[in-house]
């Protein structure tokens, strides 16, 4: 079970909020995170069909109706599909693929000047500047828009273009967000079931890419709401994924109520969820995210374990080796290096100054500077380290 960590409440005094101790713990790197209509929603209040899907599905039939793309039956059924049907996924793939994907075009141009509150924008942007891979079962670009105008070289893709998914799986593409529904900018590249991505399910590369990223990344689920039941999501990632209930994701909810949250609670586990709520009320969620992904920053490492994220792992390669064929440190330790900007310093190595000639693998630079030192302390070292070089020599 994991302990809960506290951090003050900066909106509301009455009470503080509360984040999993194994989220904020994690590395931005281990995470991928995937964000549905409720990030639309938070951003760009001013526009309707981003606020969830029944909102869309309304905007589109009112585009259908007004371009006169769609049969006023086929609107009249889809009406009450919207007030009556629970799967309102389902509902506007439907209503999508039946009718001109234009409509989109027509929902969602302009987008830009509606970003009217990015700081759920800018929180996930921090991530990704630190590693978080991003994917998004929206047919906007609000994020991609927002990072432009931050000046970070935004890439928006979908599952039509190999190359491109498997760098972003491999971690190749770091301002990279796949939309795996396509993207309303390319209203012929929309796939709305999984038999549109026949050729991407069928690809062992591709799936074992995708795959993997569930195996081995936290998924954390932002502003979604129907993703798990998203058959593009299912037929990309969870369908021959074993064992998912000893995985380790997590989906920041609305609370809506008691019974319905902890039964949430419950059936996410199965795929290895872990649910939990960034407040009761959706002004609630900006604040929880930007504090989430603060405590997130704070951990974040360059290199998970390592030293800073100047070392050339060729380097580092280097020196592990020259450590180990050194023997123990003597009693005598190498005087200080001073203002040696080597990676050994960094790295904590102890060297003895006898053992060091022109043989040992540890750069130029760094032999250099202790040459220099030792010579200006004018110690009995020095005269060994030069004795050394002259028995090499011969």
């Amino acid at each position: 079970m994991d302990s809960v960590e506290k951090t003050p409440n900066k909106s509301e005094q009455k009470s503080s909020r509360k984040f999993l101790k194994s989220l904020i713990r994690k590395q931005p790197q281990e995470l991928l995170l995937v964000i549905g209509t409720g990030v639309s929603a938070a951003v760009a209040p001013g526009i309707p069909a981003l606020c969830s899907w029944r909102s869309c599905i309304e905007a589109v039939l009112e585009a259908a109706e007004q371009l006169e793309v769609l049969h006023p039956g086929d609107v009249a059924e889809f009406r009450r599909k919207v007030t009556k049907d629970r799967d309102l996924l389902v509902v506007a793939h439907d209503l999508i693929r039946k009718m001109s994907p234009d409509c989109l075009m027509e929902v969602f141009d302009d987008l830009e000047p509606h970003i009217q509150k990015p700081l759920v924008l800018q929180s996930i942007l921090s991530l990704m500047e630190r590693g978080t891979m991003v994917l998004t079962t929206n047919y906007d670009n609000l994020l991609e828009l927002f990072g432009q105008q931050q000046n970070k070289p935004m890439e928006s893709l979908d599952l039509k273009d190999k190359t491109k998914v498997l760098q972003w799986a491999r971690g190749h593409m770091r301002y990279g967000v796949l939309h795996i529904h396509g993207l309303y900018t390319d209203p012929c590249g929309l796939v709305l079931d999984p038999s549109g991505y026949k050729d991407v399910t069928q690809d062992a590369e591709v799936m074992e890419a995708l795959q993997n990223l569930y195996r081995t990344k936290s998924f954390l689920f932002v502003g979604c709401g129907e993703t798990l039941r998203d058959q593009i999501f299912q037929a990309l990632f969870l369908y021959s994924v074993p064992n998912k209930v000893d995985l380790e994701h997590y989906m920041v909810v609305l609370k809506e109520g008691e019974d319905h949250f902890f039964k949430q609670q419950a059936d996410m586990l199965l795929h290895g969820i872990k649910v939990v709520s960034y407040g009761d009320c959706f002004d609630d969620f900006p604040g929880y995210v930007q504090d989430l992904a603060t405590q997130i920053c704070k951990q974040w490492s360059p290199v998970p374990g390592g030293p800073g994220p100047h070392v050339n792992p060729r380097e580092l390669g280097l020196l592990e080796r020259a450590a180990e064929c050194l023997p123990g440190p003597a009693e005598a330790p190498f005087p200080d290096l001073g203002i040696c900007q080597g990676p050994e310093r960094s790295l904590g190595l102890v060297i003895n100054a006898d053992q060091v000639d022109s043989t040992t693998l540890l750069g130029n630079a760094c032999q250099d500077c202790a040459k220099r030192k030792l010579e200006e302390n004018g110690t009995e070292v020095a005269k060994k380290l030069r004795q050394s070089e002259d028995a090499g020599g011969s």
